[in-house]
């Protein structure tokens, strides 16, 4: 069970790193989702702090600070189940696996983390 946690959690931070970088970056795919989901382009910077904030709290909690780990899972969770009603909301169902994705690999390191 370990070697799951260990996996699946360094999956969930480098897909939410690569996902604040281009946040950041203002790519063009982010800029046309942001758009389409009426959320400001102003948003996107603060979006990436926090799947940023949620990557490094999952670091922290593979170095021991258990605790942080499951509350930077959770806000993960929170976060993608968030992400998922914007795209419900807005019918903006075309790309709604990507937040589905980042959702599971969410919930998957939270039941990890948990069972540690």
């Amino acid at each position: 069970m370990l070697a799951a946690y260990a996996i699946v959690t360094v999956l969930t931070i480098a897909a939410n790193v690569w996902a604040a970088v281009i946040d950041f970056m203002k790519a063009d795919p982010v800029v046309a989702n942001s758009d389409a989901l009426g959320l400001p382009r102003s948003w996107l910077f603060w979006l990436g702090v926090l799947k940023l904030a949620g990557a490094a709290g999952l670091t922290l909690g593979l170095l021991g600070l258990r605790p942080l780990g499951v509350a930077a899972a959770l806000g993960l969770v929170l976060f993608f189940v968030g992400a998922i009603i914007a795209h419900l909301r807005a019918r903006v169902l075309g790309n709604i696996p990507f937040p589905g994705v980042f959702l599971a690999l969410a919930v998957a390191t939270l039941a990890l983390t948990a069972a540690q």
